[in-house]
Parts: C-alpha cells; structure tokens; sequence
C-alpha cells in the first residue's frame, strides 16, 4: 500500500509540471480518432475516447524511434514505452511517439495491438464509449521482472506480466 501511495503521489507532482503537460498530448496527424489525454485512475495520464469508437477500429498509430535490442536493453532500466515488433526491434514512444504510449495498462483491455513489420495500431476490442480510457494489456515477459499491476479490473491478475502458459 505504501508503494501504492507514493507512485500516486509522484504521478500528482507530474501531473502538476508544465513540462509533463506539453509533452502528455496526441498528434492527430496519427489517430483516426479524437482523443484526449487526462489524468488516469489507473496510473499518471490515460488517453481517453473524445467521440464513440466502434468495434475492431484502428484508433492510432504507436510510433517511435526505432531501436535494436542492444539500445532498448539499457532503456529498461527507466521509466520506458518500448513496443517489441520482434525480437530485435521495438519502438520506443518516449521518442517521437504519437501520445499513443500514454495508453495504460489493464488486464481487461478495450484495445490491443494490430500490424506487422514495423507499424503497429492499437485497436479497439470493442465499442468505446466516449469519456471512455482507452485500455491495453501489456503482457509483460516474465523475464522483466515481476510488475505489479493498479487496473483495479474485476479479473485483475495482480501484474502487468502474462500469464503462465
């Protein structure tokens, strides 16, 4: 609970900083959708449905600069929005990223990842609603290390990481 409280804190103290503000925003030139980034129940800010999303839409581009597994390995270490394409490749958002890496984590997504090669799109699951957070599971590899999970969903398994098998 302690830990809990004072990542909800430090999220407070980034939500209260300018600088987090300009940079917390969603290039249209890459969603097919208007959306809107606000504070998030869940964690920091969420990117939020501003008009209804219909079911199996691609919503917006994850873009990125694209780097190989020898630059992102060091990248892990801090607060990241790395995206695997596959195992060498992965596009991290906190560089050029089209607000698209702001989507939080839950273990009953609205959205999920589409695309190969080197693009990818989050797309809905479902209809969203608008006011609605748009939602992705991460299924973290286990080889990340365990990462609790705050979705606060019904089947909430506790971590970000998949599941085993």
């Amino acid at each position: 609970m302690e830990a809990r409280s004072q990542m909800i804190q430090e999220a407070a103290d980034e939500l209260a900083q300018p600088a987090w503000r300009e940079r917390a925003v969603i290039r249209r030139d890459r969603a097919h959708y208007r959306l809107t980034v606000a504070p998030s129940r869940i964690h920091r800010f969420g990117v939020f449905a501003a008009e209804p999303i219909p079911a199996g839409a691609d919503i917006i581009e994850y873009t990125g600069e694209r780097v190989s597994r020898r630059e992102w390995a060091p990248r892990c270490r801090q607060r990241t929005y790395l995206l695997k394409l596959d195992n060498y490749w992965c596009l991290d958002g906190s560089k050029g990223g089209s607000g698209a890496e702001l989507i939080n984590h839950c273990c009953e997504p609205n959205c999920k990842f589409t695309g190969e090669g080197g693009g990818r799109w989050v797309a809905s699951l479902r209809p969203i609603s608008a006011g609605e957070e748009l939602l992705l599971d991460y299924n973290f590899s286990k080889d990340c290390g365990t990462v609790p999970c705050y979705c606060g969903a019904p089947a909430c398994r506790g971590t970000i990481n998949r599941r085993n098998g």
